[in-house]
């Protein structure tokens, strides 16, 4: 799930492959009606479990958001995602907070 407060979208629970599209699309929304050239905080915290798709969808509202002239920062980024990312060579290029 998805909460919005501001400029921060906050995700809860999961992020695996059965709800990845579900999260794209409700994340794509919030970023295509926010402000052009704001920073959107995208925190972590509360995410229970990951999957190799928590890093296709954090790099698909990364391209939605660089379109849209917004910065997009991750807070908080779990440890297995963190791990993932480092054994396919994109952790350079997530943008932690």
């Amino acid at each position: 799930m998805i909460e919005q407060n501001g400029a921060r979208l906050t995700l809860t629970g999961p992020m695996l492959i059965a709800n990845a599209r579900a999260l794209l699309e409700t994340g794509r929304s919030f970023l295509q009606g926010a402000a052009p050239a704001a920073e959107v905080l995208v925190d972590l915290a509360t995410v229970e479990e990951t999957d190799s798709s928590a890093l296709s969808l954090i790099f698909a509202l990364l391209r939605t958001a660089n379109k849209r002239g917004l910065t997009l920062r991750l807070a908080h980024a779990p440890a297995s995602m963190l791990s993932q990312a480092a054994l396919y060579g994109v952790a350079e290029s997530l943008p932690l907070a």
